[in-house]
């Protein structure tokens, strides 16, 4: 077990980080898998003795993260990738969020990633390189109603996670934004967090319940072998979109997007900045 790799995992009980904990675990390597509650993982640390260790872990904590990371680090002598999985989901209407529940949606899906980020950078520099996996969403790229604030912290850390691939390239680390798709996760059940409803947006609401419609998403696991070799890649993509269909609408979005641009490219070249 030479050549078996150490994984970070955070949000590593469920969902897409407990999909890439076991496709890790499969593949031979060892696994550090974070989450605030890590009782789900008892059975695969009896199943994979010796090579998982779970690891209690708040990302909102700053100082929590910092600490989780050196026991994470010590836990195996090293770290090689590095998956910042945990976030969760504020859904409502811009207006009806409230200060407490905006702030706490970031702490994690923001704030939290770059306590990660941050917390990691010392050891993957220290040993000459390691992989940032950051996980955002194929939405990233624009707003949508109900769930701007979810959009907001993934473009946000899209945003720092390219600056971050730029600062630290140098030292051998690989930083990739890992723009996925729509998996069932579990991300609209036990890690919503839902606004008070104000009755003028209601048929708005309406709509876009009525837009999400009942499609079964894929399961996690379909999307843990990309992972995988997207790990295993000498020299990885800066940007990766993990699902056909996402891919798809991606790629539709930024057409539809440089068509609005060009309709009014008339009105921006007036000012010459």
């Amino acid at each position: 077990m030479t050549n078996a790799r150490v994984w970070l995992i955070t949000g590593a009980s469920r969902g897409l980080g407990r999909a890439f904990a076991e496709a890790a675990l499969a593949g031979g390597d060892r696994v550090v898998a974070a989450a605030r509650d890590v009782e789900p993982l008892e059975e695969l640390t009896e199943k994979y003795p010796g090579r998982l260790v779970p690891l209690p872990l708040d990302v909102a904590d700053r100082q929590g993260v910092f600490d989780g990371v050196e026991r994470a680090a010590a836990a195996f002598g090293r770290l090689d990738v590095v998956v910042n999985n945990a976030g969760v989901m504020l859904y409502g209407m811009v207006e009806e969020a409230t200060e407490e529940q905006i702030r706490a949606h970031m702490d994690v899906n923001f704030f939290g990633a770059v306590w990660v980020a941050q917390a990691v950078l010392p050891h993957l520099r220290a040993q000459g390189g390691g992989r940032l996996l950051q996980i955002t969403s194929m939405g990233s790229g624009g707003g949508m109603a109900t769930v701007g604030f979810y959009g907001a912290g993934k473009a946000a850390l899209d945003s720092v996670s390219e600056a971050l691939a730029m600062e630290v390239e140098g030292f051998g680390i690989k930083v990739t934004v890992v723009q996925m798709g729509g998996y069932d996760t579990g991300l609209f059940t036990t890690g919503t967090t839902t606004t008070e409803p104000l009755e003028w947006y209601q048929p708005l609401r309406t709509e876009m319940e009525a837009m999400w419609g009942d499609a079964v998403a894929p399961e996690p696991v379909t999307a843990a072998p990309v992972i995988m070799e997207l790990a295993a890649l000498p020299d990885p993509p800066r940007r990766l979109i993990v699902g056909s269909r996402s891919f798809d609408h991606v790629l539709e979005m930024g057409r539809a997007q440089a068509d609005l641009y060009r309709s009014w490219e008339h009105l921006s070249r007036i000012a010459p900045g």
